[in-house]
């Protein structure tokens, strides 16, 4: 760099003083500035080539769990490092990292072929991947030292509900109109179907939604991805007790397989990742389960139904409207 730097400099001033020598024989008092421009590409269009004052329309201030934060008002380079990918996508804004989770996501191959997974671990790659906005839950590892390459916005995952955690990264993201938009639309949406669902199974019909995960069984409450935000919160339909007993206040609960019985509903969505352990599924224990003998287990695939982003809940809601109503 440096050796490249030299000759370009001396060439740049020989124009310069070519430049200012025409000026000059022209009755010209004016020369151009040797200073580089800080106007981004896209500002540069409208910006007066006589305005000194720095240029403040490319920020704006988010308020954040933390406090106010700038960050771009229109950010072209965005790293997600926990669950949000989903979010940002929904909004059209460009991803050039993201969490290993989303990544696998079947559903996202498309839009993330060539998008990074990245770590809050991996500092070095994240440098190079030159992002303009960091985006990641409170936990995550490194936060000064991501607030140094971009600014860094955390959230507390819970700590407002899934649609308005969508309101809140459309602000961030400056695309609240849009974000609004998507969750009056997708209220009324769920809404219906819901009240489809109950007219069709019963208004109190259970529902339970089981997942296998490596080694472990796990309830889900009515919070924590999977679907149940449709579930339990827009459409309304009713949970078993034992579910609510334990898994409400969490959002989740293990399961030995010997009482995933005294767990299931009338209807199951059983949620399965690649590899895990389905021996139990085998078992008498298993098949004697009301659910089960009635063909009222609607399997999906647990690496794009993880998630409560836009684009996987529009693809729950059909999901489920499909299976209840088909």
């Amino acid at each position: 760099m440096k050796k490249m730097f030299v000759p370009l400099a001396v060439a740049l001033m020989l124009v310069i003083s070519a430049c200012g020598g025409k000026a000059a024989e022209s009755g010209s008092s004016s020369s151009p500035s040797a200073q580089p421009s800080s106007v981004a590409p896209s500002e540069s269009a409208s910006a007066s080539p006589s305005d000194s004052a720095p240029v403040e329309s490319g920020t704006i201030t988010y308020q954040s769990e933390n406090g106010p934060i700038d960050v771009p008002a229109n950010p072209q380079r965005v790293i997600v490092l926990s669950s949000f990918a989903g979010n940002v996508m929904s909004l059209g804004v460009t991803l050039v990292g993201v969490d290993e989770w989303s990544k696998k996501n079947p559903r996202f191959d498309a839009t993330l072929k060539n998008v990074e997974a990245v770590t809050d671990e991996d500092l070095e790659k994240i440098i190079e991947l030159e992002p303009d906005l960091i985006i990641g839950l409170s936990d995550i590892k490194n936060v000064d030292k991501l607030k140094e390459i971009a600014p860094t916005v955390t959230y507390t995952y819970g700590k407002v509900d899934y649609l308005t955690q969508q309101l809140e990264i459309g602000k961030l993201l400056n695309k609240e109109a849009e974000a609004k938009a998507w969750v009056d639309d997708f209220k009324v949406r769920a809404a219906k179907a819901g009240e489809d669902i109950k007219a069709k199974i019963g208004a109190e019909a259970t529902v339970s939604v089981i997942e296998a995960f490596d080694k472990q069984i796990y309830v889900y409450g009515d919070n924590w991805g999977r679907g149940t935000e449709i579930l339990f919160q827009e459409m309304k339909l009713a949970m078993p007790q034992k579910v609510k007993d334990t898994a409400l206040k969490e959002g989740y609960y293990a399961l030995s397989s010997e009482v995933v019985p005294e767990f299931a509903g009338d209807y199951i969505i059983f949620s399965k990742f690649p590899g895990s352990d389905l021996s139990f599924t085998e078992t008498e224990t298993y098949k004697n389960i009301p659910a089960v003998k009635n063909n009222r287990v609607f399997e999906v695939n647990a690496e794009e139904f993880y998630f409560n982003d836009p684009l996987t809940l529009d693809f729950q809601l059909d999901f489920f409207i499909k299976s209840f109503l088909g």
